[in-house]
């Protein structure tokens, strides 16, 4: 009778690991690390798009035997991101785009000295739609993706 009562003890716990481990993932923790860092250069939100998504989880669906950075060359706009180990999650990702900020210079609209290109994607005034997606590699790392509709990062043009 005793091994009974510890049944839903070990489905809760089970249940709660499995959703840590989905933490920082979901389409909603995407759309507010993108919109965090909007807010912070007074650009307007992004939502979440499913045909974007979708476009996003085919693509990293073929990354998962490499996971290998290579751009998809498909009509959005494009980050990408690689982690050596499953800890990375989707937020991660946008946060290491989004530490490009302080290589952005506004007034000349460069790159000062490092790439910058993700975080000025992330914050293109007219990106408003994105769709991302993670996966876990074959060799233990993962690869993200997050794509924007419209793309951005056009030659001469500010991002906001």
């Amino acid at each position: 009778m005793k091994s009974s009562n510890l049944s839903p003890v070990i489905f809760i716990l089970t249940l709660a690991t499995v959703q840590l481990a989905n933490a920082q993932n979901s389409p909603q923790d995407f759309v507010e690390a993108h919109n965090s860092a909007r807010a912070e250069v007074n650009v307007g939100p992004v939502s979440w798009d499913t045909t974007v998504a979708a476009y996003a989880e085919n693509y990293a669906s073929q990354r998962i035997g490499d996971c290998q950075l290579v751009h998809s060359g498909g009509q959005y706009g494009e980050n990408i991101f690689w982690g050596s180990t499953t800890g990375y999650s989707g937020v991660d990702a946008v946060n290491s785009w989004v530490s490009e900020k302080t290589y952005y210079d506004y007034d000349s609209n460069t790159c000062e000295g490092h790439e910058c290109r993700h975080y000025t994607q992330v914050v293109w005034a007219k990106s408003v739609k994105i769709g991302c997606a993670r996966v876990t590699c074959n060799n233990g790392g993962v690869f993200v993706t997050c794509n924007y509709d419209p793309p951005g990062n056009y030659a001469g043009q500010r991002p906001y």
